[in-house]
């Protein structure tokens, strides 16, 4: 990904993804979650949703596209259709003839190019951003970490789940399905590590039994972006991100907060 800067007012621009599958047995879906490698600046060795910073050529695929979405926001999701691939190698928001030796095809090559669109040109495939639904944004510019990004997140259904994946190995060490409360529990146990905002986005996914269902809240409530804020409780200090946002949980102690 390009290193281009950014001023902490503005944050570096980013998106992630919430990869949706059915769950077995009828039991509640599963989702995709990512370990980062631990030499990763940001987040090194957390358990994180796919995605990544939004790039130059993302920006002008995204302006180039026309239609409802303003350039901005079609820069995002293309960067998601582009980070999705290159990290877990499933070819999501895509129209076309998409199988599974395609997409390992795409990645090689998209990791070659290092842009979407000489991959969309090369197999004939068209974006279909319909696939992917606005969740929530975040943009953490008041806290103390080494790298400030303003991501957007989004929804993205693969129904059965029958596909291919496979870590980088660069950025990521590990790809895993679970669902949002078996995360939760994982990391209560210490199997896994979790920032701030991925631990409310488990907790705010953890209350739908379906794609479907959190696609409707997530349409019903438009995107604002969340910036955590510092308050006191009960004479500590808590980091909160105020509320009507979707979330059930909204805050927790400053001291037990993992930040990236």
């Amino acid at each position: 990904m390009s290193d281009t800067s950014h001023t902490a007012s503005e944050g570096i621009p980013a998106a992630t993804v919430v990869i949706f599958r059915n769950g077995g047995d009828g039991g509640p879906p599963e989702i995709l979650m990512t370990i980062r490698s631990r030499e990763m600046v940001f987040a090194g060795g957390m358990a994180v949703f796919p995605g990544g910073r939004v790039d130059p050529a993302d920006f002008e695929l995204g302006a180039m596209l026309g239609g409802a979405l303003e350039p901005d926001e079609a820069a995002h999701q293309v960067a998601v259709v582009r980070e999705t691939l290159e990290e877990t190698g499933l070819a999501i928001g895509i129209r076309g003839a998409v199988d599974a030796a395609k997409a390992r095809a795409a990645r090689d090559f998209l990791q070659q190019t290092g842009q979407l669109a000489p991959v969309l040109e090369h197999f004939d495939w068209e974006l279909d951003l319909d696939q992917l639904t606005p969740f929530a944004r975040w943009f953490p510019k008041n806290e103390r970490i080494p790298r400030v990004y303003d991501t957007r997140f989004y929804l993205a259904d693969l129904g059965t789940g029958a596909v291919e994946i496979q870590a980088d190995l660069s950025e990521n060490t590990h790809l895993f399905w679970t669902t949002a409360k078996g995360a939760l529990d994982a990391a209560e146990r210490g199997e896994i590590k979790v920032i701030f905002p991925t631990r409310r986005n488990l907790e705010r996914l953890a209350m739908f039994n379906s794609f479907a269902e959190a696609k409707a809240q997530a349409e019903a409530i438009p995107v604002r972006t969340i910036t955590p804020f510092i308050g006191e409780m009960d004479g500590k200090s808590w980091l909160h991100i105020g509320e009507d946002f979707g979330y059930p949980v909204t805050g927790e102690p400053l001291e037990t907060v993992a930040r990236g």
